[in-house]
């Protein structure tokens, strides 16, 4: 799948992750519609995310507007990415908070695009969805 012109912010989801550079959105030909539109396509954890069910109740379109921020399941969730994918949601949130949801949508285009075809690199495996060439994105996002 390519990256789109444009990251549709539906797409981010309110614990920081960018639902587009998922392997379940990346590697499908029905591709999952993000974190908080249906439940069709999705692996069974997003499915039954305690973090999507918390932020429908509160409110809030993202887990950073919440004044118990950065709650227990934010940490938790927060160790296993930084753990298995050497990605930081917490650090999605806040540049999202210091510099809004639009430019983090840009932000992570330039990030998760592949230089060679333009594809996806998936944050799951740091593949491209297109030419399946292992990459590495871009370091930190409060860094750029």
């Amino acid at each position: 799948m390519k990256m789109p012109p444009k990251i549709d912010i539906t797409k981010f989801a309110p614990c920081g992750m960018n639902c587009v550079v998922c392997y379940k959105h990346c590697y499908h030909q029905k591709p999952c519609a993000g974190c908080l539109n249906t439940d069709t396509g999705k692996p069974e954890h997003c499915r039954k995310c305690r973090i999507k069910d918390c932020i429908r109740n509160s409110g809030f379109s993202y887990c950073f507007e919440c004044s118990d921020y950065p709650c227990k399941l934010i940490t938790n969730l927060e160790k296993s990415y930084n753990k298995r994918y050497r990605a930081s949601l917490m650090e999605n949130g806040e540049y999202m908070r210091q510099h809004g949801v639009e430019a983090f949508a840009q932000q992570q285009k330039k990030k998760y695009t592949c230089s060679k075809c333009g594809g996806i690199i998936s944050i799951h495996d740091r593949e491209c969805s297109e030419c399946q060439e292992k990459l590495k994105p871009t370091t930190s996002v409060l860094s750029e």
